[in-house]
């Protein structure tokens, strides 16, 4: 009997535990799977090469018996709780378009809660990749091949093994001379460094550092990211550290996709036909900034503040908080190439196609502004420009209030557009008020509570009250019974499909009803067998 179950997702990449007859083994590792599995040595007709034709993997191949359940891209099948392996995944990497589909059709037909196993493929130079990916088992022998081929690894890559005699490193191997010794502690170390990353909810910043020096690898990275929806609907709406967009690839982050997508199909903007441009600020939320004090205080509320920024593209005043746009790092050098304008010009325009105004102000300068031009001219409409220097300067200020002299003001409507991008939903906010300190904020109807603010992610959380405004969707159906503690996967019958972990979510069930947030993504919580899937904040018998 085997099982497994996972304590902390970072996308794909899982922190679990996998137990098998008398063994119980924290995930991911480099372990002796010989002895983990002795019958796996036996096994026939399962090393069926990943690229062949179907009717070779219908005649031939074979799962075999027992634990790991072998499993090929056109012959995946496997119950929850399973380990499954991939046979041949060490020769994936060299196809990047091949690797993102065979990895898509695997995870599409494999329950969530099942261990993978990668045979003779994790290096040094490829665990964080094969984490990356959902893998979560390996041994040695891709290590331990290199030993014999006199190769000397790091996670840089496969170097000769007279390097070892350079000091670059000072393990227990190469204080020896042992160069089988040293890969695999160098296998050991990365993959300690990729359970860190997992655990800070930080592994992309190091996937896009190691991609870095494989060509291959960058091209997986990016073919992934065009899987939007795969890759989607893995990931949290909401991290507990800062989003650091260091490279090129992080534009093409799901979240950042996902974020512009929101502001563009789902959130409804404060009520004005006049909107200025805004450049960002290093320090978030931009409020809190000395520019954007003097650009608050200029615009006096006559005009809907959108902040230009790269990589989110445009983050509305009423969102800066929301993660990721309140907590986000991106080098700042003032040039923006080609890509990076025409990625963003195109998020400006979608925008202003689906909310046109009447005017719009560009207080930009530099790639920003023209980022506002190119979407301008998509768009059709005039774009009129008040930055005459650096937009903090006196004349350029001076003329962004001139520009909006005569314009009525309006309050900026944070409920509405906060509760519009996290819920999908318009409200009714007259007589709604934000009110207390920032660590401790709560959006009232009077003294009653109807959201409490999460100062760390800037989301709602509602209470029971709060969801009644909320008529539709985030909604989880359970059997009959009332929660005494957390939500476990098998307990959950349906929901809904756009639930990611982080989400705030509404428990429905024949005996109680509760609030919480979510721990897995929808699809996991449907598709799995165990796990907690929902943290209970509040619970509430049915007609009390």
């Amino acid at each position: 009997m085997s099982r497994y179950e996972a304590q902390k997702r970072d996308g794909l990449a899982r922190i679990g535990t996998f137990e098998h007859e008398e063994a119980s083994v924290s995930l991911p590792a480099a372990l002796d799977t010989d002895a983990l599995f002795p019958t796996l040595r036996d096994r026939i007709l399962s090393n069926v090469p990943l690229a062949i034709d179907p009717a070779f993997v219908e005649n031939y191949f074979s799962p075999g018996e027992g634990q790991p359940a072998t499993v090929h891209p056109l012959a995946a099948s496997a119950e929850s709780g399973d380990c499954v392996m991939v046979a041949n995944w060490h020769t994936a990497e060299k196809n990047p378009r091949n690797y993102a589909g065979w990895l898509a059709a695997l995870k599409e037909k494999l329950p969530p809660d099942t261990a993978w196993y990668a045979p003779a493929a994790a290096l040094p130079s490829t665990a964080c990749l094969l984490v990356y990916s959902g893998f979560d088992l390996f041994d040695y022998r891709g290590v331990d091949l290199a030993s014999a081929q006199k190769k000397f690894c790091l996670p840089e890559g496969e170097f000769p093994a007279s390097m070892m005699e350079t000091g670059v490193c000072g393990c227990e191997g190469c204080r020896e001379g042992d160069l089988l010794r040293h890969n695999r502690l160098a296998l050991d170390r990365e993959l300690a460094l990729v359970r860190h990353y997992i655990e800070s909810g930080r592994l992309r910043e190091l996937m896009e550092a190691r991609c870095r020096t494989d060509a291959a690898q960058v091209g997986i990275l990016r073919f992934l990211d065009r899987n939007y929806a795969f890759m989607e609907r893995s990931l949290p709406v909401v991290r507990s550290v800062p989003m650091r967009a260091n490279t090129a690839e992080s534009q093409n982050r799901a979240e950042v996709r996902r974020f512009a997508d929101r502001v563009i199909e789902r959130f409804v903007p404060t009520r004005t036909d006049v909107a200025v441009l805004l450049p960002c600020s290093a320090r978030k939320p931009y409020s809190l900034s000395r520019s954007h004090k003097l650009f608050m205080s200029t615009v006096d509320r006559r005009a809907h503040e959108l902040i230009v920024t790269s990589p989110l593209g445009l983050v509305p005043r009423e969102l800066e908080r929301v993660y990721p746009a309140g907590h986000y790092d991106v080098p700042v050098t003032g040039y923006w190439d080609r890509e990076e304008c025409a990625f963003i010009a195109d998020i400006l325009a979608r925008y202003f196609a689906a909310h046109p105004y009447r005017r719009v102000i560009a207080h930009l300068e530099g790639g920003a502004l023209t980022v506002a031009e190119m979407a301008a001219d998509a768009c059709g409409f005039d774009l009129e420009v008040t930055c005459t220097g650096h937009p903090t300067a006196p004349e350029s200020l001076r003329a962004l209030n001139a520009a909006l002299e005569g314009e009525r003001r309006m309050q900026t409507d944070i409920i509405r557009g906060t509760v519009s991008w996290q819920f999908a939903t318009d409200i009714n906010t007259k007589g709604l008020q934000i009110r207390g300190k920032s660590m401790q904020m709560a959006v009232l109807r009077g003294k009653q509570q109807l959201f409490s603010i999460d100062p760390g992610t800037g989301l709602f959380r509602p209470t029971f009250e709060g969801w009644d405004l909320i008529p539709e969707g985030y909604r989880i159906r359970i059997d009959e019974f009332v929660p005494q503690g957390d939500v476990l996967a098998p307990g959950i019958t349906d929901c809904d499909p756009r639930i990611r972990e982080g989400d705030e979510v509404l428990v429905e069930g024949p005996l109680a009803i509760a609030t919480g947030r979510a721990m897995m993504g929808a699809d996991e919580m449907l598709r799995s067998k165990r796990g907690v899937a929902v943290r209970v904040r509040k619970v509430k018998k049915i007609g009390e």
